[in-house]
């Protein structure tokens, strides 16, 4: 592994900070693969690389690492960014970039390095920008096939009558809180709802209660029963070191970790000490001062499908930030016609989830993964990475996921 600082803008002392994780020598040579979460203001390194997909996960209470069996760097080799300056441990020398963040500077500065989760609109962005930057090119810098977005939004107008239905159905809000939401924010921004729409939203949390929307069937990280003596003496039942086990308060671990001293010299992180203050997954800061985002992702998607680049989305279908029908809606609006019609796949003779296959794009489901999908479901994220890597459809009832 290797991690430390690229400047992108010396004139504003922006620096943002990687880590690499390489495929064994026996993959190699592996592609190499971006991830970047989302928010807007996210560390990649507290979700990506520490509860999801990484090659390590954090021990309780940060003590520690213990290694992810379905780690996505046996296929390929994975860079973790830290996007924009201000998140996580990239940093800026100018407070007002903190201020002032926004789709377009993040996507152009984290071409320097050239998959996605909730903002859903970095990868996209960045994506149409080396495209385009690779026109005319005989032989491209960046040798560019294809992204994965997974839990993203894609299309305000979509993502929020597809949002609402979800809660609808599931029982999450009443009937006139969902005809209330649907009048108040259908044609709103979902990054700064108007106050109307925000009035709105405010009651469905209340009537939602004490849920994680982000994976509605699991357990909330509960502070007071996690802290207690009383839960230390008892069993938690099931740990993350387990194979196949959640664990809710895995946020809470990392933040722990990260902000050990002896953490950050060994990554080489904040080793100008630019970063005075705690460490924290993500920037309520930057995220409440996000400026530009556009409304829509559809007009990229179809230019980058009409370049032939290969686009999967996917999708943990019991998310209810941006759920399944939120992204079911937006792909329905590219009106793209379908070659593999909606069928269950499988992993290991159980339905892993389900996809449908349609000209340039393929949309992969879950099964009862919630918004981080790989964090969630462990082993059905790296069969459909690995289909990913091989431009293959998700396997059928006869063709078992195989794990290298």
């Amino acid at each position: 592994m290797y991690s430390g600082y690229i400047t992108v803008e010396y004139s504003a002392g922006r620096s943002l900070f990687y880590l690499l994780q390489e495929a064994p020598e026996e993959s190699q040579p592996a592609p190499l693969v971006l991830w970047l979460n989302g928010g807007p203001g996210c560390s990649s390194i507290a979700y990506g690389a520490s509860e999801e997909l990484g090659a390590f996960r954090v021990r309780p209470h940060g003590s520690g690492l213990f290694l992810n069996d379905y780690r996505w760097n046996k296929v390929a080799n994975i860079l973790f960014l830290d996007s924009p300056a201000g998140v996580g441990f990239s940093y800026t020398n100018t407070t007002s970039d903190l201020y002032t963040s926004g789709d377009n500077r993040t996507g152009r500065l984290s071409k320097c390095y050239l998959s996605c989760k909730l903002h859903g609109h970095y990868v996209p962005e960045l994506s149409q920008l080396v495209h385009r930057n690779n026109k005319g090119i005989e032989k491209p810098t960046i040798n560019f096939k294809g992204f994965m977005v997974g839990n993203g939004l894609i299309d305000n107008y979509h993502d929020y009558r597809g949002t609402f239905q979800f809660w609808w159905n599931h029982g999450l809000v009443s009937d006139d809180t969902y005809h209330l939401l649907n009048r108040s924010c259908l044609h709103d921004s979902f990054i700064h709802p108007s106050p109307a729409c925000d009035a709105a939203l405010n009651v469905s949390t209340e009537e939602q209660g004490n849920i994680d929307l982000y994976s509605i069937y699991t357990p909330t990280c509960n502070v007071t029963a996690t802290n207690s003596s009383a839960s230390r003496r008892r069993p938690r039942g099931r740990y993350p070191w387990m194979t196949g086990s959640y664990d809710p308060c895995t946020e809470r671990y990392s933040t722990a970790y990260y902000n050990r001293p002896d953490v950050q010299r060994a990554l080489h992180a904040n080793v100008t000490g630019a970063i005075n203050y705690t460490w924290a997954t993500c920037s309520d800061t930057i995220n409440s001062n996000w400026r530009d985002a556009p409304s829509s992702m559809l007009p990229i998607y179809k230019e980058l499908i009409e370049a032939g680049l290969r686009i999967w989305v996917f999708s943990g279908d019991t998310d209810a930030v941006v759920p399944l029908t939120a992204t079911r809606y937006s792909i329905d609006a590219l009106g793209l016609p379908t070659t593999i019609s909606w069928h269950p796949w499988y992993d290991v003779q159980e339905v892993g989830g389900w996809s449908q296959v349609y000209e340039g794009l393929t949309l992969v489901t879950v099964r009862g993964a919630g918004h981080e999908v790989p964090l969630h479901r462990p082993r059905q994220a790296l069969v459909m990475f690995q289909q990913f890597l091989q431009g293959k459809p998700m396997p059928g009832h006869n063709t078992n996921g195989t794990l290298s």
